[in-house]
């Protein structure tokens, strides 16, 4: 079976996280929705451009173990109508936020199936015990976890740290790292490679970025190889408890998100100690927000403060980060990020 992931109607809707990757990469729960494709199809091929015979599915549209026949199957005759209204996209951005309690919950029954977590370490405190799976190499100890109301999953090379109190449904991805004294709700996953640390709710850290130090984060999407500096925080509800409107673009405007919508921060984003987020703040690819003002609700991209950030600057500084975490940039994201502070 081959199958093409098609992005080329959800991709301009899901900015700014589809800037920098394929829409197929964003993560919601504990997977990405191409890795869980390659969970449920093991032995399919998945191309990146459509052909003859090919199976085109919508790439935003999120798989489960339960509507997976049925997508395949709408897919390969053409009746999309059957899928029914049960199916969840990702429309939005804001989307990732709010699936995630849900995604979280499908991924781990996917990815647990058949395999034995590692045992609770005694000096754990747990509620729920059936639904926490730990992997093999897990480092956890004198943490609370109560996984009554959701699974709690840790992935492998994970760590929680002492004090650390976490309530399901959450996620702490492979080689994560939840520093102590975290407080950590529902409906938040910590994605490979992070670093989490104070009050995080209902949110999504993609993968190697930090929040490690005190602040709240709610309602939230934060992007690969963003840093929130100590104390930053951002809001979730307005004062006045009314709808909550995004900005993504200079076009898109005006989009309604429900009464709880955080902060949506693109790729290689950061914020500076003490940074305040208003209700509803977009952060573009490439931004170092700092200053004595709120930031605005809407930061375009490879934004310096209040200036553009210039490019060679910007490789340079992405480039002393990632050494932070063994790696540096690459052609293939200087490439990326080139065509798009061209744009």
């Amino acid at each position: 079976m081959i199958i093409f992931l098609d992005e080329s109607e959800s991709k301009p809707n899901l900015i700014p996280f589809s800037h920098t990757r394929h829409v197929a990469d964003i993560r919601v729960g504990i997977l990405t929705i191409r890795e869980k494709w390659a969970y449920l199809l093991p032995k399919a091929s998945f191309i990146n451009e459509l052909q003859p015979g090919v199976i085109k599915i919508d790439a935003c549209l999120i798989p489960t173990a339960d509507n997976f026949k049925a997508i395949l199957y709408a897919a390969t005759n053409d009746e999309d109508d059957i899928l029914g209204k049960s199916l969840k996209y990702l429309r939005w951005p804001w989307f990732i936020s709010q699936y995630n309690d849900w995604a979280i919950r499908k991924d781990f029954e996917l990815i647990t199936q058949g395999k034995q977590s590692q045992p609770i370490p005694a000096s754990v405190q747990v509620s729920g015990k059936e639904n926490i799976f730990i992997e093999k190499t897990a480092v956890l100890n004198h943490c609370i976890i109560n996984a009554q109301n959701g699974p709690v999953y840790v992935g492998k090379n994970a760590e929680i740290m002492e004090g650390s109190i976490i309530r399901g449904p959450v996620a702490i991805c492979e080689s994560a790292v939840v520093k102590m004294g975290s407080k950590i709700y529902g409906g938040s996953t910590i994605g490979p490679f992070c670093i989490a640390g104070g009050e995080i709710k209902n949110s999504m850290l993609f993968g190697l970025s930090n929040k490690a130090h005190d602040g709240y984060l709610g309602d939230s999407v934060i992007g690969e190889w963003c840093n929130l500096g100590a104390g930053t925080s951002n809001s979730n509800v307005k004062n006045t408890a009314g709808p909550v409107k995004y900005q993504l673009s200079e076009l898109l405007t005006g989009l309604e998100a429900g009464t709880k919508a955080g902060l949506l921060m693109g790729d290689y984003s950061r914020s500076a100690i003490n940074t305040s987020f208003n209700t509803g703040t977009v952060v573009g690819v490439c931004c170092n927000i700092f200053g004595e003002r709120m930031p605005s609700l809407f930061i375009p991209n490879f934004t310096w403060a209040n200036e553009k950030y210039l490019l060679d600057k910007a490789f340079r500084d992405i480039d002393n980060w990632k050494k932070m975490k063994g790696q540096v940039i690459t052609a293939k994201e200087k490439n990326i990020l080139q065509q798009l502070y061209n744009q």
